[in-house]
């Protein structure tokens, strides 16, 4: 069996920068992790969890699974998905949930983002 390991959920947010700032404010005494920020997507951690904030045309609203990279290909194929390529070195696909929902299945080995979440 598969090791599925949630790793983030995803909001889509009209304003990057806003959001993390608010969060910053209004959950400090959660230990906000601002991980990567930037004008189309920001990360961070926060009791524990990593949210994702998106913009409108690059990402849905999602919640995300880490498998390994053969198992992304192995899911891919039973799914007739595509794999995308992200500019952070992950690569993922979505499936369409119940609901309007989306998940992501996505690859993190020897990525960028893999870096990004090691603990500080």
């Amino acid at each position: 069996m598969t090791t599925y390991q949630f790793d983030h959920a995803a909001q889509v947010v009209p304003d990057i920068a806003e959001t993390i700032s608010w969060y910053e404010a209004n959950l400090s005494g959660a230990g906000v992790r601002v991980l990567y920020s930037d004008a189309t997507w920001g990360l961070i951690e926060v009791g524990g969890a990593r949210l994702a904030f998106v913009v409108r045309d690059q990402h849905p609203n999602h919640l995300a699974w880490n498998v390994p990279q053969d198992e992304l290909e192995r899911l891919a194929a039973q799914h007739g998905k595509e794999i995308k390529p992200h500019r952070d070195g992950t690569r993922s696909f979505y499936l369409d949930a119940p609901g309007g929902n989306a998940v992501e299945i996505i690859a993190i080995t020897d990525s960028k983002y893999e870096e990004m979440i090691r603990p500080a």
